[in-house]
């Protein structure tokens, strides 16, 4: 490639976005230089695009450009010191590398310090412009992804794997995780078995500024004391990093707490209070079972305790959750037909009052076991829904429960059901539902936008 076929700008491609952005905006006031580094981006498989000043650049760039800025530092105009303040204040996890000479190199050190992901001095070795360039575009990638996810969770749209649910209890939660996030506090996750709590771990990661950083996870059960230390502390035998070096700026997750023997507890507790505010690797500790009848602070040391609890998220039991178990097993049971290739079972109106008064000891991954069962059974043409939850309750010792629900979530799930099915029957005709349900245009209009079901869904 020679410098003539490099456009200035070069044209946009039109097309979506690929997850891994591999746009990079090139600045300098130097053709040659313009020209060198687009035809080196473009043989390591980026999409280059060059412009001679900030200013024009700076109209291409928006706050969830997909792709990352090289600039030169010493230009007429708008120079690269300048440019790097606007596009920080536009969004400061755009990754800007700034192309230095020799004697700009404290200047760009004043940059890194502002924000800049990093610098090349002139000359600089092209491998490491594209080394960088790939680790830089990684690291837009994650925010871009964090993002969209922070974007889901406040909005509380995000469907089934995620944190679904419009119960109060996960309003609360989803609130909590982007106000937590934010934070750099150490976290403890206590709840039932089933109930997310590892999901909600990520999340708390995925919306804070460490998102681009390492989340690593280790469970505590089953390792011996020694073996645990040296994993978490060092020395580690093959000479890697502990893990409380290797998640250094990120997050370390430490699942089942409360199987950490009381020394080490301490060790823990040492760690946390030898780091500087903010800390260097934040805590994420998750509690999984602890015995009915004894607290987190029964099975914690009661300093490590309260050095976590600061920050304390406790995810609450399916049970209690209402309307959101019937959210949920529909979003399961609909991908379980897609993958199965049948259609999702109906719930019936009884259907839906077992799920809502099923004890769920195995909370939301009992219920993906249910939904997936409920989808074979379809497909056989044999069972329901109903004889699933008895066979679990049976199995399991529990009995039907009410916990948390008063009677009008019952009454409303069987009205919403029962309309849900009678529409879907007749194909959206409003006329045949209101013979069937014996019920006036009006009140049945009404019920719908209660319920937030449209006729075109059914259509």
């Amino acid at each position: 490639m020679n410098a003539g076929n490099t456009a200035e700008p070069a044209e946009k491609s039109t097309s979506a976005a690929p997850r891994t952005p591999t746009r990079v905006i090139v600045i300098d006031d130097e053709q040659d230089m313009r020209a060198s580094i687009s035809q080196w981006l473009s043989l390591s498989g980026f999409e280059p695009e060059t412009y001679a000043g900030a200013e024009e650049a700076l109209a291409q760039i928006g706050a969830d450009f997909p792709g990352i800025v090289v600039t030169d530092i010493r230009m007429p105009g708008m120079d690269g010191m300048a440019l790097l303040k606007r596009l920080m204040g536009m969004d400061a996890s755009l990754p800007v590398i700034l192309i230095t000479g020799h004697g700009d190199v404290p200047m760009a050190v004043e940059a890194m310090r502002l924000g800049a992901y990093d610098f090349l001095e002139k000359p600089f070795d092209p491998e490491r412009m594209a080394d960088l360039a790939r680790a830089a575009l990684k690291a837009r990638a994650m925010a871009l992804e964090s993002r969209a996810l922070r974007h889901e969770l406040a909005d509380g749209g995000a469907i089934m794997h995620r944190l679904v649910g419009g119960s109060n209890e996960m309003v609360r939660l989803r609130e909590d995780i982007l106000d937590y996030g934010q934070a750099d506090g150490h976290v403890l996750i206590d709840g039932e078995t089933g109930t997310g709590k590892t999901l909600v771990a990520h999340a708390l990661h995925a919306v804070g500024p460490r998102a681009g950083r390492k989340f690593v996870s280790v469970s505590c059960a089953g390792i011996e004391d020694e073996a645990l230390s040296a994993k978490l502390f060092g020395p580690v035998e093959s000479g890697g990093l502990p893990l409380v070096e290797e998640a250094r700026g990120g997050t370390l997750c430490l699942e089942d707490i409360e199987a950490m023997s009381p020394v080490l507890q301490g060790r823990l507790l040492t760690f946390i209070n030898d780091q500087p505010a903010p800390p260097h690797t934040r805590i994420v500790a998750i509690c999984n079972d602890h015995k009915p009848g004894r607290t987190l602070e029964d099975v914690l040391r009661p300093d490590l305790y309260y050095r976590l609890a600061a920050m304390k998220l406790t995810l609450p039991p399916l049970r209690t959750r209402g309307e959101d178990i019937l959210a949920l097993f529909k979003s399961y049971a609909t991908d379980y037909a897609e993958e199965y290739g049948c259609p999702a079972p109906d719930l019936s109106a009884q259907d839906a009052a077992y799920l809502l008064q099923a004890p769920w000891p195995g909370n939301i991954r009992q219920l993906i076991s249910i939904a997936e069962q409920s989808v074979l059974q379809s497909r056989r043409g044999s069972g329901s829904v109903v004889s699933l939850v008895m066979a679990e309750n049976e199995a399991s010792g529990g009995a039907l429960t009410t916990e948390g629900k008063p009677l009008k979530d019952y009454v409303e799930a069987f009205e919403k059901t029962l309309i849900d099915n009678t529409m879907r029957r007749h194909k959206g005709s409003i006329v045949a539902v209101m013979e069937e349900l014996c019920l006036p245009r009006r009140t049945l209009n009404e019920k719908m936008a209660k319920y937030g079901l449209s006729r075109t869904d059914y259509v």
